[in-house]
């Protein structure tokens, strides 16, 4: 996947990470210099990161970091993978909205029984949409809702551009923004600030049969919370993401009406892999030549330089 690597690196292959693993897989990754954990398995990073003794560099396939942040030792430099799923989960998200709002899950069921099923629904255009977090990714989703003749309202965790078109509010304006909005897409990070940020009193502000989009971390949400509006009738729900996740059989969630689940599919798609593999090339030669690093959540943003026998492993 990496090869060709700048000079003085070598790449390996480890699953050292899986919860049980072996003792003697933990030795032998004991030189690991820069660190690439699998997307898609369960890592052990209480375990593993210990044992990476010579380790400067964790990079994450994922735009989150949520899951190995509290793990980092203070030394090692922390990067994720912002740019590389921007697309593909602001893709998500607008797919997830227009099926909500258009009703596309009732369609279904109406298909799979044989019934015609004529319903007018509501359109995107002509309605306000409220991005809840303007990274990257909020930054995309904006791009793709452009043309869909809707307003829309950004926030941040910090306000900026205060008196333009491009307006970006604070957090702390959300009690005044959300009675605005017909649909809300959260796209926030999983922060201290951000856990529980969706309670009873956000999803209350909300405007009746508003639609809640998350495609960022499930706990950004009090899923009880949400499913007292949803149960009611009150507020719609499309959610690439849960909590818990993955969603257990039987959940509520997976009956509540006016909800739509896909499986944090977000990021998982054809442009996932060469925009990772560019990301990953050019954070080696950054690395190896003793540059700054790029997309850096923790850390020095230039590592130590690399020893002549430095690795990087990828679970």
């Amino acid at each position: 996947m990496l090869t060709p690597v700048p000079a003085g690196l070598r790449v390996e292959q480890v699953d050292p990470g899986r919860p049980g693993g072996r003792a003697a897989d933990l030795d032998e990754i004991a030189d690991v210099g820069f660190y690439v954990p699998a997307y898609d398995t369960p890592v052990d990073f209480g375990v593993v990161l210990p044992a990476m003794t010579s380790l400067r560099v964790l990079q994450t396939q994922t735009a989150g970091v949520d899951v190995v942040q509290a793990h980092r030792p203070e030394q090692v430099t922390l990067c994720n993978a912002r740019g590389v799923h921007d697309a593909s989960t602001a893709e998500l998200a607008v797919t997830l909205l227009l099926a909500s709002l258009r009703g596309i899950p009732d369609f279904v069921r109406a298909q799979d029984e044989g019934r015609w099923a004529y319903e007018p629904r509501r359109a995107l255009a002509d309605h306000t949409v409220l991005l809840v977090g303007y990274g990257s990714i909020g930054a995309a989703l904006e791009r793709r809702l452009e043309p869909f003749e809707c307003h829309l309202l950004r926030v941040a965790r910090t306000p900026r551009d205060t008196t333009g078109a491009q307006q970006v509010h604070g957090l702390d304006e959300l009690p005044a923004l959300l009675p605005q909005a017909d649909a809300v897409v959260l796209a926030v990070p999983l922060t201290d600030d951000t856990r529980g940020l969706v309670d009873a009193r956000f999803l209350a502000a909300m405007r009746d049969h508003a639609v809640l989009v998350n495609v960022s971390r499930g706990p950004v949400v009090d899923t009880a919370a949400l499913l007292d509006q949803t149960r009611s009738g009150r507020l719609f729900a499309a959610l690439d993401v849960t909590d818990p996740e993955p969603l257990p059989p039987g959940h509520p969630l997976w009956s509540s009406p006016g909800v739509l689940i896909s499986p944090h599919v977000g990021g998982a798609t054809t442009a996932m892999q060469p925009r990772l593999r560019a990301l990953l090339r050019d954070q080696l030669r950054r690395y190896a030549g003793g540059e700054d690093l790029v997309n850096v959540v923790a850390g020095p943003v230039r590592p130590l330089p690399v020893r002549p026998r430095g690795s990087t492993a990828q679970a």
